[in-house]
């Protein structure tokens, strides 16, 4: 029996299909067929049922998956402790986060990390800050740059690496402009239409929350993820945009900025779970990224 016939094994049942587990494997269909009918002969009974549509265990094979489960994350392991020893760090590493403000230098903080540690295998999605949150749980991600709500989701952890002022950014020729004021009541924006980030940010939950405690509903015409479109937007006259300050100040000529009273703040947070990973890769990334994030945040208000 050998590691390379329980790999392809698992690799059949979790694709349900050869064809999938040979494209996955990148091997041949006819050499996963050959190592698995190779593994039952030497067992003496059928590990698959080939009869449907997909490809099944048979009840002995599930028996036989569960040592192989077993078998295979103990090599990982091994692998794993001996890199560790010698220095050499492997393994992968999902990182998520929301569309950024160009200030934060993810993908900075990811090259360095890859310097470091190149055999250590880095992905990046992006996402609403709602969707982020659930894959940490659910350990599709290992760590991400989300837009937090008041309290983290349970099992999260939250590192805040940005807290800043959300204002009001209007064109030039908005009457919010030419009346040469600095400061704007948040219920004066019941009656306006607003440039706001999408549904799914938890920015835009800060905003909705703020909104209701003034006791209206806001009259959202336009959303988007990038602070930047939202900036934009405004600048042509679309309506008034609640945005993080220095996006909205990077555009002097264009935009005239209010403050809101009461004020309203929205945050990043490095996310990560609470129940420490197994990944020594995972692992090391969070103690950079948290060293690293740590010396760019700015002081708290």
């Amino acid at each position: 029996m050998e590691l390379r016939q329980l790999e392809y094994l698992l690799a059949v049942v979790e694709e349900a299909s050869f064809t999938r587990a040979a494209a996955r494997l990148h091997v041949t269909q006819p050499g996963v067929s050959s190592q698995i009918r190779q593994l039952e002969r030497e067992l003496g009974q059928r590990l698959l049922d080939r009869t449907g549509r997909t490809v099944r265990p048979t009840e002995v094979g599930a028996t036989v998956l569960e040592y192989a489960r077993s078998a295979l994350a103990s090599v990982a392991g091994a692998r794993l402790a001996v890199d560790e020893y010698t220095g050499l760090l492997r393994g992968q590493v999902a990182v998520g986060t929301v569309t950024l403000a160009p200030e934060l230098d993810l993908p900075g903080l990811l090259a360095s990390f890859h310097r470091r540690h190149p055999a250590v295998d880095l992905s990046l999605r992006e996402s609403g800050s709602d969707e982020l949150a659930a894959a940490l749980t659910a350990g599709r991600l290992d760590a991400a740059v989300l837009a937090p709500d008041r309290t983290p989701p349970p099992g999260v952890e939250l590192q805040i690496i940005a807290d800043e002022p959300l204002v009001v950014a209007v064109s030039r020729d908005d009457p919010f402009a030419r009346s040469g004021r600095d400061r704007l009541a948040l219920t004066e924006l019941a009656d306006r239409t607003l440039i706001t980030f999408t549904h799914t940010s938890g920015t835009r939950g800060v905003i909705d929350a703020a909104c209701a405690a003034a006791g209206f509903r806001p009259r959202i015409a336009f959303e988007a993820s990038d602070p930047r479109v939202l900036a934009r937007l405004a600048a042509h006259g679309m309506g008034a945009a609640i945005l993080p300050e220095p996006i909205a100040r990077d555009h002097p000529e264009e935009l005239h900025v209010l403050s809101l009273d009461p004020a309203v703040r929205g945050r990043l947070a490095l996310a990560w779970r609470t129940a420490e990973t197994e990944s020594p890769a995972a692992r090391a990334f969070l103690s950079h990224a948290r060293t690293a994030l740590t010396t760019t945040a700015p002081p708290p208000p």
